[in-house]
């Protein structure tokens, strides 16, 4: 996939990196399912609350402390 990626527009190869590394930090296969999923629900209407912000920063871990 990769290679492929080099035909992208650089703008759209960093956010499609940036996403591999934010969902990259997860535990498990699962973790990163349910995150993804809940980022496009969240999308979906082209508005995003505090509170789905919110919900989205704790399905990554984000509001965790370090292990």
């Amino acid at each position: 996939m990769k290679f492929l990626l080099k035909f992208l527009p650089a703008e759209t190869r960093t956010m499609i990196k940036l996403a591999q590394r934010i969902t990259g930090s997860l535990d498990t296969a699962e973790e990163r399912k349910a995150a993804i999923a809940y980022g496009v629900a969240m999308l979906a209407d082209g508005r995003v609350t505090v509170g789905e912000w919110a919900k989205f920063g704790s399905l990554l871990g984000i509001l965790r402390g370090k292990h």
